[in-house]
């Protein structure tokens, strides 16, 4: 299957590289998308932008899986949005997506247009539980500020057949009944009218591509393997 992996904030898309070995070497065609922004060294790239990169992979590939992490769960639901027919399934890694009108990713301070790595304090606990030393040296050293035309960017969402699309939240940091509860309290409208959403454990902290990227690859592996 094709399968598109989009990394969540302040990650270049060389974050998915062993995950995209175990995946070819399961037999899929994993790409990696490029974020204008992050990849390109751009500081004046929009959410638009990014959206826009995402769909030309999809559009190259044929009915793909699209794998969110983090923040860009919301632009992997997106991009469900604007492709419903296109996509097989999404995936969603560490995160769910904000609703329509929200903003992209308004989490840290903006300065001079771009909005940098806070440090490891505020992901302090099950965020970072099996990040060791070099873990996070190797991490932080790769983390890209983000412009703010990204960070500070609007959702739409405007085609309700993206419910139809089926979702796969994959928990590191917390569990699937912890998931399951947030959901059914109302605490994540963007997909209170899915259809169809399944929910997989992976025992990790926040980046399962770092520490877990087999086991991360294994999940995906059987996501597509129930795929259309």
């Amino acid at each position: 299957m094709d399968i598109i992996l989009i990394a969540g904030l302040w990650l270049p898309r060389s974050i998915w590289t062993e995950v995209c070995g175990e995946l070819e070497s399961l037999g899929h065609q994993p790409v990696a998308v490029a974020l204008p922004g992050v990849d390109d060294g751009s500081t004046t790239a929009t959410l638009a932008d990014q959206l826009t990169a995402t769909l030309a992979a999809v559009d190259a590939a044929h009915r793909p899986m699209v794998v969110g992490h983090s923040a860009a769960c919301t632009l992997a639901w997106m991009v469900a949005d604007r492709r419903p027919d296109a996509v097989d399934r999404v995936v969603f890694v560490g995160g769910f997506p904000a609703s329509d009108g929200a903003t992209y990713a308004d989490f840290c301070p903006i300065v001079d247009g771009v909005m940098a790595f806070p440090g490891w304090e505020p992901f302090e606990g099950a965020d970072t539980a099996d990040l060791d030393e070099s873990d996070r040296e190797r991490l932080a050293a790769g983390m890209i500020a983000v412009p703010e035309g990204v960070a500070g960017g609007t959702v739409r969402l405007r085609d309700d057949r993206r419910f139809d699309v089926p979702i796969i939240a994959v928990c590191p940091e917390y569990s699937p009944t912890q998931a399951r509860a947030w959901i059914d309290a109302g605490d994540i409208p963007a997909i209170s009218r899915a259809q169809r959403v399944e929910f997989v454990d992976i025992d990790s902290g926040h980046w399962p591509m770092v520490t877990q990227p087999a086991e991360l690859a294994r999940i995906i592996d059987a996501a597509a393997g129930e795929g259309s």
